[in-house]
């Protein structure tokens, strides 16, 4: 991890804020790759005064929604079939889609945004979003506000822990704990809100 570190905070030095654009839309899309490891230098940069910190964060957001919305287009246009035959490339398999899809088609629209809290799947969530043909507003609504917290949470780490690797590994240990546990609470709630409004209709 500190090698990445180190690799990436050179790399934003270099290319600043258009660097954290670039990084976040491949972690968005496809290369398997964590957010952690650009989002919290980049929070350790602003903290050094080579960056602001709320840029970072808008830039981190931006590129995330961009990365996204190629995975929701590839999709959009090219269906299931296009994912899965090259997606094996990047780790893709059907028996995964199927799971994203299902997770998408129980929980609706508002799975695009807690998947986006949630490492491993974040990516993937905006395949079946482009399968289904989500509505384009809601999908960047709902991808920026997840993306938006995620990111937050990463730049602050890195903004008050700095280059301290150990402190860094346990604090975002508890901070993904309280964050799947918070996603699971706002799971249940949405359903039970929308089973009640079913009810009342």
């Amino acid at each position: 991890m500190q090698e990445f570190i180190n690799f990436f905070l050179e790399l934003a030095k270099d290319m600043g804020y258009l660097g954290i654009v670039f990084l976040m839309t491949l972690e968005s899309c496809f290369i398997p790759f964590p957010s952690e490891v650009v989002m919290i230098p980049a929070g350790y940069l602003a903290h050094q005064g080579e960056l602001n910190a709320y840029i970072c964060i808008l830039c981190g957001i931006f590129g995330s929604v961009l990365g996204a919305l190629i995975n929701y287009y590839i999709c959009f246009f090219w269906g299931r079939s296009f994912v899965i035959k090259y997606g094996k490339i990047f780790g893709i398999t059907e028996d995964k889609f199927n799971k994203f899809e299902n997770f998408f088609n129980k929980h609706g629209e508002f799975s695009t945004f807690i998947c986006r809290l949630l490492p491993g799947i974040r990516q993937y969530i905006s395949l079946p979003a482009g399968l289904a043909k989500m509505k384009i507003f809601n999908f960047i609504f709902f991808t920026a506000a997840g993306s938006g917290i995620w990111v937050s949470i990463l730049v602050y780490i890195g903004y008050v822990l700095g280059q301290n690797e150990e402190l860094i590994k346990e604090y975002l240990h508890e901070v993904l704990i309280i964050i799947v546990l918070l996603s699971i609470f706002a799971t249940v709630l949405y359903i039970y809100i929308n089973k009640r409004l079913k009810k009342r209709d």
